[in-house]
């Protein structure tokens, strides 16, 4: 298992390429996937924050925060393209950070990327912050919709 930082190291192709996926819309948007507690599949828009030094997220009460909360395994994929089937999918284990330094770099970091839109940090005052470690990950580039030969990128820890 490796963090967004180690992994930039290690292949910072499918980094700068994920992350241009992950952002294609201005902002972190992805699907997260969880493990419910009776073992099902569980799936929620999440919105990813990129650093330097890692991936996060921000996760509203809920269903999605108590499968993490509870196991830690996750899957996010970013949002579909809207000319092509390319997308960037990876999965690991997350963590909670309590860290009130790490959260309130992350609070400005989330409301910066959403200015346009005027939130403001009291949005956030209920969210939990979650580190996600990354064990494995795919790329995948096509050349349109129905393209019948995507080329996959697969990276495992």
């Amino acid at each position: 298992m490796v963090t967004w930082a180690e992994l930039r190291e290690l292949r910072p192709e499918l980094t700068e390429d994920g992350r241009a996926l992950l952002y294609q819309f201005g902002v972190g948007l992805a699907f997260l996937g969880t493990v419910a507690r009776d073992g099902r599949p569980r799936l929620n828009p999440v919105c990813p924050l990129v650093t330097d030094d890692g991936l996060y997220a921000f996760v509203v009460p809920g269903p999605k925060r108590h499968d993490l909360l509870r196991d830690g395994r996750y899957t996010l994929h970013s949002f579909p393209c809207p000319d092509n089937e390319d997308a960037f999918s990876f999965g690991g284990r997350s963590a909670a950070i309590g860290d009130a330094g790490t959260r309130n770099r992350l609070a400005q970091q989330f409301v910066d990327e959403r200015a346009d839109i005027g939130l403001g940090l009291e949005t956030l005052a209920d969210q939990l912050l979650f580190r996600f470690d990354i064990e494995r990950c795919m790329l995948t580039r096509t050349t349109g919709h129905g393209d019948p030969s995507p080329v996959h990128t697969i990276w495992t820890a």
